[in-house]
């Protein structure tokens, strides 16, 4: 008998994000176990194993508590107990907090191969959306760029999940960065619709929705406010938020608004939903809002729900951001408002707009990014 050489282990790892998060688990991780001989690992915060997951497509669980209990220093410990058990040749490291431990274990040994992929511009969003103190900022931000500036020279390629982040990273050398970006991995089994639905007359159930990070930054609460403006002229305009809220006191100002609501909805909020949840929201709403305050965090980031909400030919309602409508307008896929103001000008132009008369875009899936990453892959030796 032959001897046959060892599968290829990947492993995929982040703190807070969900064993089954879209980019790291549904993108990321479905992709690469396609490849022949290849075993992949997740590990990341607590949720279920998706059912419908490939043999070859494991989880780990690195954090139970919240980002801010003792759990998340243990995290650290679970991380560098799975490098020595599950030994990879490989790791994507999907949090800046992970490279530390990821610099070590490629230093202590050969062969070792590591992806950085930067989901956020970590030291912008330290600096300007006020999670930490003031003090406390500027020191943060600086040691978290000196670190990814580390382990971007020893990183066999920096991915990015935005276009902007090329020009705003100084350590994103072109020759070792591709941009891997957060388009629509299709649920296994799923039929995209070939065409979006008819929108309902006045008078009729007009379904809205939220969808993603719940926080004050991505809108929620000029959603609701939205929502009811839009009653003025639609009475029934409903409201569906679902999603995830990190933040206790946001979370319970939304449940007393909701409470006192009734066309509005909350689905999860302090537990996190599963994707295929959402997806199903998306399936049967007739607008998807985009709500986000402006923002230099977001202002150059394109939603990952926005890919989504192409990808189902759902109707969007954008605010005045240039780059979000850039990316809609070939498809003549949303309206633009000023969230959360509403006219009797805006209503008339959402009854007439023709919304996605080619059908939903294929450029809104991950297909061609797929490609991308095992051509990533492929070049590792």
């Amino acid at each position: 008998m032959p001897h046959l050489p060892p599968p290829t282990v990947i492993l995929l790892a982040s703190v807070l994000k969900p064993l089954d998060d879209t980019r790291m688990f549904g993108k990321f991780g479905r992709t690469l176990a396609r490849r022949p001989d290849t075993v992949v690992h997740v590990a990341g915060r607590a949720a279920p194993h998706p059912a419908d997951a490939p043999a070859n497509l494991h989880t780990h669980t690195l954090l139970r508590g919240t980002r801010l209990s003792l759990d998340r220093l243990r995290a650290q410990l679970r991380y560098g107990q799975l490098l020595r058990q599950l030994q990879p040749g490989l790791v994507v490291v999907h949090a800046p907090e992970l490279l530390p431990l990821t610099l070590l274990w490629k230093a202590l040994g050969r062969g070792r191969h590591f992806l950085y992929d930067v989901r956020e511009n970590y030291a912008l969003n330290i600096r300007t959306q006020r999670v930490y103190p003031e003090w406390l900022r500027g020191l943060l931000a600086g040691a978290v760029r000196a670190l990814e500036t580390l382990a971007a020279r020893r990183a066999a390629r920096v991915l990015l999940a935005e276009r902007s982040y090329a020009a705003e990273l100084p350590f994103a050398q072109p020759e070792n960065t591709v941009v891997l970006e957060n388009k629509y991995q299709p649920q296994p089994g799923e039929t995209l619709p070939a065409q979006t639905g008819p929108m309902p007359a006045p008078g009729q159930p007009l379904r809205l929705l939220y969808s993603g990070t719940i926080s004050e930054l991505n809108g929620v609460f000029e959603a609701v406010a939205f929502a009811q403006n839009l009653r003025q002229y639609w009475p029934e305009a409903q409201l569906t938020i679902i999603g995830f809220c990190q933040q206790p006191a946001v979370l319970a100002r939304l449940r007393q608004l909701v409470a006192a609501e009734p066309g509005v909805v909350l689905i999860g909020g302090d537990v996190p939903v599963p994707h295929a949840r959402i997806v199903a929201e998306i399936q049967r709403s007739h607008l998807g809002l985009l709500p986000y305050r402006p923002h230099p965090s977001s202002a150059q980031c394109v939603p990952t729900k926005l890919y989504e909400y192409l990808a189902h030919a759902l109707p969007l309602l954008l605010p005045p951001n240039p780059l979000w409508q850039q990316v809609a307008a070939p498809y003549a896929a949303a309206v633009t408002v000023n969230f959360p103001h509403v006219s009797s000008e805006f209503v008339a132009e959402l009854i007439s707009h023709r919304f996605y008369p080619e059908g939903p875009p294929a450029a809104a899936l991950w297909a061609a990014e797929a490609i991308k990453l095992g051509a990533v892959v492929d070049s590792i030796r």
